[in-house]
């Protein structure tokens, strides 16, 4: 399936309570902006309707894929301090920080009413997110110790793999 035929299959942000959303987003020190139907979204790597992000500042459209909101919101969580100081448009990161970042998400989508985990998941395969297991449930259930260990090392999900509302902090400094 293409991303345009997946387009049609995701869950967008336009379904979802946009306050409770933002309120999720706000905890990591992130602002929503949103961006009328149709106009480019700053910030975005991928081009409309991917999620965009400039500095603390996350822009979407009503038909931005949530998977997509999330996903540049936990780059954001993820990324040392240094590079999000400098962010504009190309979060970056390595392969550990990529995983840690797809973990992240699945775990934040129990936070947001009306979407789930097995919803992100849903989506995420959908889309076209590739795993070795073959879905985004089988690697998060199965297959992201590695994701798991970086989050923790990190501070930014606890003991028992709950969000601690933190963002990785520069090493030099903790």
């Amino acid at each position: 399936m293409s991303q345009a035929d997946a387009g049609d299959c995701v869950t967008r942000i336009g379904a979802l309570d946009r306050g409770a959303l933002a309120g999720l987003l706000a905890r990591y020190g992130l602002a929503l902006e949103t961006v009328d139907h149709g106009a480019a979204i700053p910030g975005s790597y991928w081009g409309a309707p991917e999620a965009g992000l400039l500095g603390a500042r996350l822009y979407a459209r009503d038909d931005t894929p949530v998977h997509s909101v999330m996903h540049e919101a936990c780059h954001y969580v993820c990324m040392t301090p240094e590079r999000r100081r400098a962010l504009d448009t190309d979060a970056g990161g390595d392969y550990g920080e990529e995983n840690a970042v797809c973990y992240l998400q699945i775990v934040l989508a129990d936070f947001l009413p009306g979407y789930s985990r097995a919803a992100m998941c849903a989506d995420m395969d959908r889309w076209g997110y590739t795993f070795r297991l073959g879905s985004a449930r089988a690697w998060f259930e199965r297959d992201a110790t590695d994701a798991l260990e970086f989050l923790r090392a990190e501070r930014i999900l606890d003991g028992h793999a709950a969000p601690t509302w933190r963002l990785r902090e520069d090493v030099s400094a903790a």
